[in-house]
C-alpha cells in the first residue's frame, strides 16, 4: 500500500512537473527513480500493462490530478497577472536554451566533428526556427498580454490539427529528460487554449466545447507517448544532435516570438514584477534541466 501511495504521489508531482513551460516531467521521475519503469510502462501490450497495473494505475491517476489542480492555478496567473506570467514563460524558455545548446555540441572525448556535421546540425536549428515561424504564421496578430485564457476559441479543422500535433509533439518532448513538452505547447501557442479548457472542463455551460478542444490534444498526447518512446530511442541513438538541434531552433525562434515586449509595463510595481518572473523563468528552467543530465 505505501508503494501504491508513493506512487501516486510521484505521479502528482510528474502531472505539475507537465504543467509548468520549461519544466520536464520525465525529469521529476529520474530524480524520484522511476524514468526507466515510467518509459517501460508506456506501451500497447495490455498484458504488460496488467502486470504493472500497481505503479501504471496510480501514476496515471496522480498524473491526471497534478494537471488538473495545475491549470488552475496557471489560469488563474494567467488572468490575474498577464505580463508577469507572460515574462515568466518567456524566461523559462530562455533557461531551456543553454541545455539544448550542450545537448547539441556534445560530444566524446577526442571526437571530432566533421564539416557536414556541422552544417546537418544548422540545417536542423533552421528547420526548427521555420516551424516556429510557421505556427506564427497561424497563431496570427496575438495581443501577448491579454492571451485566450479565459475564452474557448471555436473548435475548427485548423485548430483541431495544430493542437493534435502540440499534443502529440509535446508527449514526445515529455519523454526526454530536461525537455518540456508544455513548452513545446506554449510555442505553438496551444498550451493557453489547453489549459483553458481543463481549466472549466467540469463546469456543465463549457464541458461540451472544452472536451472538443481538448480531444484532439488527448489522441495527439496518446499517440506521442506511444510512438515517442521508441521514436526517441531511435533518433537519440541513430543521430542525437540534430534532434536535439531542431529542438534548439524551436527555443530560439520562440524566444522571440513569446517576447510579450513592454505594452504591459503599466506600473512600477509590474515592472518590478516582470523582472522578478524573467529571472525566476530562466533560473527555473536552467536549473530544473540540470537535474536531468
Amino acid at each position: 500500500m505505501f508503494e501504491i501511495i508513493k506512487t501516486f504521489l510521484i505521479g502528482c508531482a510528474v502531472g505539475m512537473g507537465n504543467v509548468i513551460p520549461g519544466v520536464s516531467g520525465s525529469t521529476i521521475a529520474v530524480v524520484f527513480g522511476i524514468y526507466d519503469k515510467f518509459i517501460n510502462a508506456i506501451t500497447l501490450n495490455f498484458k504488460k500493462l496488467w502486470a504493472n497495473r500497481k505503479f501504471v494505475i496510480p501514476m496515471v491517476l496522480g498524473m491526471i490530478l497534478g494537471v488538473f489542480a495545475f491549470s488552475k492555478i496557471v489560469s488563474y496567473l494567467y488572468t490575474h497577472f498577464p505580463t508577469q506570467t507572460n515574462y515568466a514563460f518567456t524566461g523559462l524558455i530562455v533557461g531551456s536554451i543553454p541545455l539544448l545548446i550542450s545537448l547539441v555540441t556534445k560530444q566524446k572525448k577526442g571526437e571530432k566533428k566533421s564539416f557536414w556535421y556541422i552544417f546537418s546540425l544548422v540545417i536542423c536549428v533552421a528547420i526548427g526556427i521555420a516551424i516556429i515561424y510557421l505556427f506564427s504564421i497561424l497563431e496570427g496578430n496575438v495581443d501577448k498580454n491579454t492571451p485566450e485564457f479565459t475564452v474557448l476559441p471555436e473548435l475548427s479543422v485548423g485548430l483541431a490539427l495544430r493542437i493534435f500535433i502540440a499534443g502529440l509533439l509535446g508527449a514526445v518532448a515529455m519523454i526526454i529528460p530536461g525537455i518540456s513538452g508544455s513548452l513545446l505547447m506554449l510555442i505553438m501557442g496551444v498550451y493557453p487554449i489547453v489549459i483553458a479548457a481543463i481549466s472549466v472542463i467540469l463546469q456543465p455551460s463549457t464541458f461540451v466545447h472544452a472536451c472538443l478542444l481538448l480531444l484532439p490534444n488527448g489522441i495527439g498526447v496518446l499517440i506521442g507517448l506511444l510512438a515517442g518512446a521508441k521514436l526517441i530511442g531511435f533518433m537519440l541513438k541513430k543521430a542525437p544532435g540534430q534532434s536535439y538541434a531542431v529542438i534548439l531552433g524551436l527555443l530560439l525562434g520562440s524566444a522571440v516570438f513569446m517576447f510579450p515586449g513592454f505594452a504591459g509595463f503599466t506600473s512600477a510595481g509590474i515592472i518590478a514584477g516582470s523582472i522578478v518572473s524573467f529571472v525566476g523563468g530562466v533560473a527555473l528552467a536552467y536549473f530544473g534541466s540540470k537535474t536531468g543530465e
